[in-house]
């Protein structure tokens, strides 16, 4: 069994929504806990750990009984193999915000679970139409903008603890280039509210690049179907995320 913990926000929310039964499908067996409080940032993360808060909503396997713990409560629950960490969506380009708090808390990670992996969840930009107040001030609404600044802080972060990089953002670009998810151009957006990953399309592609990061699977080979998906759509997924993942493919 596969024992992954995510220190994140809606966004780990909505890469580990369908990550359960896609693991399953595949043949694998899973326990996923994110710990959940929207929008939070690696500075609240750190100072909920410092202060041992009990604010995080647990969530297994995609759905969660309401129980709220903190930082510590999960880590020392069970013997994690994978932990992985992330910024908030709207500080994600700032490079600025991620220390001292992402030192920090990757050291407390490895105080309370020193088995276990740790990565970092690389975040994506907004969609073009996003009224986020953020996607203006930070990023003058501009996605490329705040792809290209997302990534370098990811990347830079990433050095820093010494840790891998679960490509999220840079799948999602990759595949707004494809015409079933041009959204300039008439295709799906793959968010729902201008941030948020759609469903089931945003949803199943992290989930996708999940289990093909932590978890070794082979999303082209895998049978699950999300609830209300064409099926066209999710194999073009499956086969491009695939690619993309495996292949050397110039991301700048």
């Amino acid at each position: 069994m596969y024992k992954i913990l995510a220190i994140g926000n809606s966004f780990s929310q909505d890469a580990t929504a369908y990550l359960h039964d896609i693991a399953a499908a595949g043949g694998i067996t899973t326990k996923i806990v994110n710990l959940y409080i929207g929008g939070c940032s690696l500075k609240t993360h750190w100072e909920n750990a410092e202060d041992d808060n009990k604010d995080y909503l647990y969530e297994l396997n995609g759905s969660s009984d309401g129980r709220m713990v903190s930082i510590r409560e999960a880590l020392t629950e069970d013997d994690w193999d994978l932990i992985t960490l992330q910024q908030a969506s709207h500080d994600s380009g700032r490079p600025e915000t991620y220390q001292p708090y992402l030192s920090e808390l990757s050291g407390y990670v490895r105080q309370y679970a020193p088995g276990a992996k740790q990565l970092l969840h690389e975040t994506w930009a907004y969609e073009i139409d996003s009224d986020h107040p953020a996607f203006a001030e930070h990023y003058h609404s501009n996605q490329d903008e705040m792809y290209q600044a997302l990534r370098s802080a990811y990347q830079e972060a990433a050095k820093q603890i010494a840790v891998p990089i679960i490509p999220c953002g840079d799948a999602i670009q990759a595949l707004r280039k494809t015409a079933p998810f041009d959204y300039p151009n008439g295709g799906f957006s793959l968010c729902r509210d201008g941030f948020h990953m759609s469903i089931p399309y945003g949803r199943y592609l992290l989930g996708a690049v999940w289990y093909e990061t932590l978890l070794q699977g082979n999303i082209a080979e895998n049978p699950y179907l999300p609830p209300e998906a064409q099926p066209d759509l999710i194999d073009f997924l499956k086969s491009n995320i695939h690619d993309f993942l495996h292949n050397d493919i110039d991301r700048s």
